[in-house]
């Protein structure tokens, strides 16, 4: 299974590296290797989020994900978009804006490709910021018999009890991050951030409408949710969405996968300003090894397997529109945000293993107390 979903991306993996060596040399293979480490470390938490979507869709629309939605990460988020931002601000037509990028100009050279991008950061970074914070709030809000850091999830979860708890929390978070961007700013990111809750609520709506499953987050007691595991096992492939409701949940999907990307799009332009290594390492690399890894996530069934991981990935989400709207007034290493996000993720599983030995060891009680 690992090589039959891997291989691919493996081999686009070296093609990509061959194609970076030949068009800058050495120094280009390393940059573009770099991205795509950089690409894969922020995006664990997104690979989770992904297949937790994914697993309601058909195989076909799975597919889909994999080749229309890698077209869409790859030439939409990793190509087209920074090229959008960079001619909407300085007022460019599109061949203007790619003449501009192929100019290769330093982050910090007035009137550049890369200066253009960077200065847009804040809108960019209160956009994706505050609609990665509801994603996160949204999840710790609910109600679920199964927690992950009890003392912090519980509270939470009261907190939630109180109607429009995450948009308020997310709007008052928003103004402290405008109130602290460089005088000039405030109104733009104001806007930004309310369009990024904006379209949270649409997509989220969209996601809640075409709810195939419609099983909600709450669990059992540990040896009923293990049962129920095994029967959603052996189910697996049943009721999945097909048809308008997997079309629906595949824009669900495409628009949660593109706020991931904002922060290593931004963040690429600190190592190189060369928009063709930016599209080798975040797309062909850092992007298709993402998707590999959410197709491997839901056939291997891990999201049921290791429970704590949904957990660990919105703790992740959570930590990452944080940095993104501190990013608004003050600079912070893309490394350290893919740490903190492997770390989440990292701790949750560890903790699925503890907690699956222990559900184990629970059962094999009921047993020997029954004979």
């Amino acid at each position: 299974m690992f090589i039959k979903t891997f291989g691919w991306s493996f081999g686009i993996t070296a093609v990509a590296l061959i194609v970076a060596y030949f068009y800058g040399g050495v120094e280009a293979l390393i940059l573009c290797a770099i991205l795509g480490v950089l690409e894969i470390s922020l995006s664990f938490d997104n690979a989770v989020v992904n297949a937790r979507i994914l697993e309601k869709m058909s195989e076909f629309w799975q597919k889909i994900f994999l080749t229309v939605g890698i077209l869409i990460a790859v030439l939409g988020m990793r190509i087209a978009f920074p090229l959008l931002i960079v001619g909407v601000t300085a007022n460019l037509n599109p061949v203007q804006a790619i003449s501009l990028a192929l100019e290769k100009g330093d982050i910090h050279t007035p009137g550049s490709y890369a200066y253009l991008l960077h200065d847009a950061h804040p809108q960019i970074a209160a956009f994706g910021g505050v609609f990665l914070l509801m994603l996160f709030l949204d999840f710790m809000f609910e109600e679920r018999e199964l927690h992950w850091i009890k003392w912090l999830e519980k509270p939470l979860a009261f907190i939630g009890r109180l109607h429009g708890a995450s948009m308020a929390i997310a709007l008052l978070i928003l103004v402290a991050s405008a109130l602290m961007v460089r005088p000039g700013k405030e109104v733009d990111v104001l806007i930004a951030g309310i369009l990024g809750m904006v379209t949270y609520m649409l997509v989220n709506g969209l996601g809640d409408l075409f709810d195939v499953d419609g099983d909600g987050d709450s669990d059992a007691d540990d040896i009923d949710a293990e049962a129920a595991k095994i029967a959603k096992k052996a189910n697996r492939g049943v009721g999945k969405a097909v048809g308008k409701a997997a079309f629906m949940l595949f824009l669900y999907l495409e628009v949660i996968d593109a706020s991931f990307s904002f922060d290593g799009v931004i963040g690429a332009f600190a190592i190189t300003s060369d928009p063709i290594i930016i599209a080798l390492g975040l797309g062909l690399i850092g992007a298709i090894f993402v998707r590999s890894l959410t197709v491997f996530l839901v056939r291997e069934g891990t999201l049921d397997d290791y429970e704590y991981l949904d957990h660990g990935a919105h703790w992740a989400i959570g930590a990452l529109a944080i940095i993104l709207l501190l990013t608004i007034s003050i600079e912070v290493n893309e490394i350290v945000t893919g740490v903190i996000g492997v770390l989440f993720i990292g701790a949750a599983f560890l903790s699925s293993i503890v907690r699956n030995k222990r559900v184990a060891a629970a059962k094999t009680s009921v047993g020997q107390l029954s004979r």
